[in-house]
């Protein structure tokens, strides 16, 4: 009988696991089924390119069902795991649950935004973990330079133009970086506006911004942000946000229109909803085979990776460290899982995953960027072909290489395009308009 394997979550790992795993089935002997409410991966370090129009939004996205053929694809929420029951409950995306029973369970749901209790937070501010979210902000960034350019009113202009992000890890730095460099190109267009009245702010808690680079990349960067006239606010908190009025704890207050958080990810909620053992932070408990661990000792069946996983370090002399949530990790976590449980499938034994962290690169922008990779710093032009360079080697599927590929060819020769399409957030405002009798703006619109 084919064993039944079902996969929760269909991010970076779980789908590299899945279309792993599924290539080296013989037929009928086990069934790979995906469960995850979006149909699509999303290559998350592609998200400040895509929100800064370096890349088509859509190439950043990666299809489950084209790239999966193999294995059967449920639109759905998982709402409960009982591994007691080796059963998995999902809510479809429309229509009653469903429960699907598993012989191998993969657990691997990513993480979600980690948010803090910020008085206005939830009101004002958008996170940077999704396409949907990229596709927006780069939108309201645009859409500010019109209303600035627009308006008379001068406390209306330095609203809009002020651009705030809180969190100072690669993906705020990334974001911050790419977006002002996209409104940097694109104010040549308004001769009302004036770089000068652009306001970017990068709040960091810490003393430091990128804590995955050493220390002096770390200052090379502010040093360069801060020579483009980026404000970056070290030890410091966003204390409140409420109807837009910025508050920080080093006392400076201003308002502002766009507000992105970046602070760092948590694991997802979901977990809480199963037998499976958890640690304090609400990871799943895995040994270095990315088994599940219940009292020391593996959960038959039962494996977990990523940014929801506990899994040790073991090229760290700490005995006590884990594996950080980075697409470094879960690529290889997953080359190593679809060995696993093949493994064990077919009498082997599993192995230990481990993976020395190789380092890290950063776009800056068009032609800018930091790297630190096996020890090696480089800056400038240099290290941005190095973080374009490896990012299309890990980017799932050949035709999203080639569509990459194609659209960084174009922009060498064709200027960045800087159009809003905010009417994308809300289609049917303008016909809602016209069918209640209201005006639909100028005419020809």
């Amino acid at each position: 009988m084919a064993q039944r394997i079902v996969v929760v979550g269909g991010g970076q790992l779980g789908l590299e696991f899945a279309h792993r795993i599924s290539k080296k089935l013989h037929p009928g002997e086990a069934q790979v089924t995906v469960v995850d409410p979006r149909s699509n991966m999303t290559y998350q370090s592609f998200l400040p390119e895509a929100a800064a129009g370096s890349i088509e939004p859509r190439h950043a996205v990666i299809p489950l069902r084209r790239v999966l053929r193999r294995c059967r694809v449920v639109g759905g929420t998982v709402t409960r795991i009982s591994h007691a029951d080796r059963m998995v409950s999902v809510q479809p995306l429309i229509g009653p649950p469903r429960e699907l029973p598993y012989d191998q369970l993969v657990v691997c749901p990513g993480g979600i935004t980690r948010t803090a209790p910020v008085p206005g937070l939830a009101e004002e501010a958008v996170g940077f973990q999704s396409i949907g979210e990229a596709i927006w902000l780069r939108n309201r960034v645009l859409e500010r330079l019109d209303v600035a350019a627009a308006t008379t009113d001068h406390a209306v202009r330095d609203r809009a133009l002020t651009f705030v992000f809180v969190g100072g890890g690669y993906a705020g730095v990334e974001a911050v970086a790419e977006l002002e460099d996209m409104a940097r190109d694109a104010i040549r267009y308004y001769p009302e506006l004036t770089l000068a009245q652009m306001r970017w702010v990068l709040v960091e808690m810490a003393d430091r911004i990128m804590p995955e680079v050493d220390l002096d990349l770390a200052q090379y960067t502010a040093r360069e942000l801060g020579m483009r006239g980026l404000d970056v606010r070290l030890s410091c908190q966003l204390e409140s946000c409420v109807d837009g009025h910025v508050v920080l704890s080093d006392g400076t207050e201003f308002d502002c229109d766009t507000i992105v958080w970046t602070a760092g990810l948590k694991p997802s909620p979901m977990l809480r909803d199963t037998d499976l053992p958890l640690d304090r932070r609400g990871r799943v408990v895995c040994n270095a085979r990315l088994q599940v661990v219940a009292d020391g000792m593996p959960l038959p069946g039962v494996w977990s990776a990523g940014d929801s996983a506990a899994v040790p370090d073991l090229t760290s002399p700490d005995p006590t460290a884990l594996c950080g949530p980075t697409a470094q990790h879960a690529v290889r976590q997953a080359r190593t899982l679809a060995h696993n449980v093949l493994a064990t499938l077919r009498g082997g034994a599993p192995v230990e995953y481990r993976h020395a962290y190789v380092g890290s690169v950063a776009s800056l922008g068009l032609h800018k960027g930091v790297a630190q990779v096996y020890g090696v710093k480089v800056r400038g032009w240099p290290a941005w072909f190095m973080h374009r360079s490896y990012h299309m080697t890990r980017i799932p599927t050949l035709n999203r290489k080639v569509r990459v590929i194609a659209d960084w060819t174009l922009a060498l020769v064709l200027s960045r395009e800087t159009v809003a399409l905010g009417e994308l957030h809300e289609p049917r405002q303008r016909f809602e308009r016209a069918a209640s009798g209201g005006s639909t703006g100028a005419a020809g619109s």
